[in-house]
This record gives C-alpha cells, structure tokens and sequence, in this order.
C-alpha cells in the first residue's frame, strides 16, 4: 500500500481515485461495510484518509482516547487486506483542526483527482464540527467530486460504533465488542523479559511490551484467546493462550500488564512481535492469599480454557481470526 503523511496539504495528485474519509477507530463491521461499497464505486485506486490521533483525545485532552482499538500500523493492514490501495495519515492537531469545512474541500481535497468521495452517516467535518453531510454535498459539487453517503451498519438495531466497542473491551465483554469488530480484538507488542515468576510456578508467560501501550486495555482478569508469533515477515505461528491482564495483586505487581502461557509450546520468543486474540473472559483478576492458592486457581484456568477451544475454535479459526494482522 502507498503511504503519504499529510501535514498541511496533501501533495497534488492526477491520478484517480475513490477516496474514504473517517476516524477508522477500530475498523469495525460498520467500516468495512463503508470499504466495501467504495470497492463497488471504484473509479481509479481505492485511497483512504484518516488520522494519527482521535480527535477526543488532541482536542479534548480525554484521556481514554490517547489508545486505540487499532493503532496506525494495524489500521494500515487492515485496511489493505479490505482493497485499500494509497493511505492518506493526517497528522491531526489542534491547528488543523481549525479548517473550516469548506475550505477543506475547496483547498485540501481539490488537489487531488477524486472521482467519488465516500463517507459514512453521521459524517461531520471542520472546525467544531460544523458541517454535515449535506454540506459536504454541496462544498463538493463546487469541484465536481461526487459524494456518496453510506447508512450506518446497525445489529439489533443499534449502530455499530467504536464508543460502543470501547466500553465492551474496558467491561470484559469481549466477545460483545468481536462481534461488533467482526473479529476478535487484538493486542500486539513485543515479547519483554518479566520476572520469570510464571516458569517458576510451572506456567511460562510472555509479557507484552512495546506497542501494547497504544491499545484499549482490556478489563483487568483471565481470558481464552489465541496468540499469533511472528518468526519473521512472512512466517508465523499461532497458539491457543491463556491471558492474563491487570496488576498481578498476588505478586505485587504495580503497572498494568498483559501477559500469556502459550498452551503447548516451548520456545523463545523474547524480542518477537506477539499478536494477542481476546477470544472469551474467564474471571475476574484475584487477589490470592499465597502461591499455591494462586497455582490451583491457574490449572483450573486453563482447564477451562482448554474446554472453552474445544467447544468453539479449531486450529483453522485460530489463524483466520489474525488474518488481517500485519
């Protein structure tokens, strides 16, 4: 996929294209749905548009929007394996964020060859938010760009929305917010060094590090999931999990941290990048009185787990559930 980081303005372009705008948080069913009827669109390559940082957190400092559900790079990916052919990275701040709508389109989007500009219900742009779909129509018809406005993507009756997914992963609802995602929520990062309490109490974990941080946590507790290794660019190896996330009060822990015991497997994987599937929560995070109290409750957590994946998921569902993971 072609990458441009946009700053300013982006840089003039001739070629044609059918251009995406949105947030993409998550790139959920209600996105893909939008990807899908832009391929169906299509005049020229298929581009996207989105930002660095969610607008919640650059404008209003929130800081429950400073993670992601899909940080840049996994974004990137998914919206690859969805047919995106170029990828526009605004660098949204608190400057860009004062261009008025109109001026948008008539100085911004203008500099590039847009046969059909695709967004989704409920669409704003500008500063403040001030203008809406119909504007956008009409600020468009002033460059002879087309605009096609796509209903939001709705299960029982309520649209499909990154908020909503947000709150199912930070309650534990996990399987809610996957299927809304239409796939299961995914943590990436590389494998650090821990204290190696986990080998000792004859449960090896790998303890997620760089890149975890730029993640919705999930809720603190026990989950079912699978892990993704990557042994190189093109060769990895997928694993049924039992993870871990939250302060390990047992042990004093401190810091939030996601950690796995990959069921059946010995190897080293320190320095890899790990994918963590979410695929059920189990328990809530305990406080045990001692080890051995902390051991039983860890062998009947993985029982659990292990009746969990013969119930649900085989080997074949373990890879299509990271399919899109780049």
């Amino acid at each position: 996929m072609e990458y441009i980081e946009v700053t300013s303005k982006p840089p003039e372009d001739s070629k044609p294209i059918t251009l995406v705008i949105g947030k993409f948080d998550g790139v959920h069913r209600g996105h893909v749905m939008l990807l899908q009827k832009a391929l169906d669109y299509r005049d020229g390559m298929l581009a996207v548009m989105s930002f660095t940082d969610h607008p919640n957190w650059i404008l209003r400092n929130d800081i429950e929007y400073k993670r992601s559900l899909t940080p840049l790079m996994q974004k990137i990916a998914l919206m690859q394996n969805l047919g995106a052919e170029r990828f526009y990275n605004i660098q949204f701040t608190p400057k860009y964020a004062q261009i008025p709508a109109r001026d948008f389109v008539i100085h911004y989007l203008s500099r590039l060859n847009i046969k059909r500009l695709v967004v989704g219900d409920g669409f704003h742009l500008g500063k403040g938010r001030e203008s809406d779909t119909n504007d956008l129509i009409g600020y468009c018809k002033e460059i002879n760009v087309a605009v096609s406005v796509i209903p939001l993507l709705k299960d029982n009756e309520e649209k499909i929305s990154s908020t909503t997914i947000r709150s199912h992963i930070k309650e534990g609802r996990i399987e809610a917010a996957g299927k809304l995602l239409g796939r299961h929520y995914v943590v990436a990062g590389e494998v650090i060094h821990g204290n190696a309490l986990g080998r000792e109490l004859g449960f090896p974990t790998i303890n997620l590090g760089h890149g975890a941080e730029q993640y919705v946590p999930p809720k603190a507790g026990v989950y079912a999931g699978s892990a993704e290794i990557c042994h190189s660019p093109n060769e990895s190896e997928h694993r049924h999990a039992l993870i871990s996330a939250g302060y390990r009060p047992t042990v004093d822990g401190g810091n939030y941290l996601i950690e796995a015991n990959l069921l059946d497997f010995s190897g080293d994987v320190y320095g890899k990048k790990v994918n963590l599937s979410f695929y059920s929560y189990l328990r809530e995070e305990l406080k045990f009185n001692n080890l051995e109290e902390l051991v039983k409750q860890m062998k009947l957590d993985e029982l659990q787990a292990r009746a969990y994946f013969q119930m649900h998921h085989t080997k074949q569902a373990i890879i299509a559930s990271s399919k899109f993971i780049g």
